[in-house]
């Protein structure tokens, strides 16, 4: 039976296959308003130190937005991959509430806020170079029933998610879920 950390987990992998190739690209533009490759990963690292220190009751160091990446953006994901890693596989860690920007949640629903950062930020990434090869699409599809089952209308909201987006019903899971969540996937598809 595969868990929520299993998930995690798995995501975590999944977008460090595709952090190196990013790199080169870090000033392009994301597929989330606003945001560069580099804003939209640096966002995932610090989200996941955040919620590394959250779980074990330490110092994140910074604020979400601060500079997670520094000069060198795959160590900065590895490390924080690492952090993440081990908090989330701590005893007791679903046990218990979370501290979020947004509220206290049960540790298994922010266990889920958390899948789903990792899962949507990795395939914005991904799709934005051109490396959707490598996404799970057992997972984006996990993950779009999920929100699809809960109902988004409460996240829908600037800064958050945007409006469900049309997408073709018999497009890849990571690009309904993108969709899903707002994300203009024409936009990327014309700079890849």
């Amino acid at each position: 039976m595969t868990t929520i950390v299993d998930r995690i987990e798995t995501a975590i992998a999944t977008t460090g296959t595709v952090v190196a190739a990013v790199v080169p690209a870090l000033a392009s533009p994301s597929p989330c308003p606003g945001w560069t490759l580099r804003d939209e990963l640096n966002h995932l690292v610090g989200g996941m130190r955040i919620f590394a220190a959250e779980l074990s009751g330490t110092d994140a160091g910074g604020e979400h937005e601060s500079d997670w990446l520094g000069a060198d953006a795959e160590a900065a994901y590895a490390a924080a991959a690492a952090l993440d890693r081990a908090a989330w596989r701590r005893p007791g860690a679903l046990d218990g509430t979370v501290r979020l920007g947004f509220g206290v949640l049960p540790a298994p629903t922010a266990a889920v806020v958390h899948l789903t950062e990792v899962v949507v930020h990795g395939a914005d990434l991904a799709v934005s170079t051109g490396q959707e090869r490598h996404l799970d699409e057992e997972q984006c599809a996990w993950l779009l029933a999920t929100m699809e089952e809960v109902g988004m209308a409460a996240f829908r909201r600037p800064g958050m998610f945007g409006a469900e987006r049309p997408c073709p019903a018999d497009a890849p899971a990571h690009r309904r879920l993108l969709a899903y969540l707002g994300r203009d996937l024409l936009a990327p598809a014309r700079r890849a």
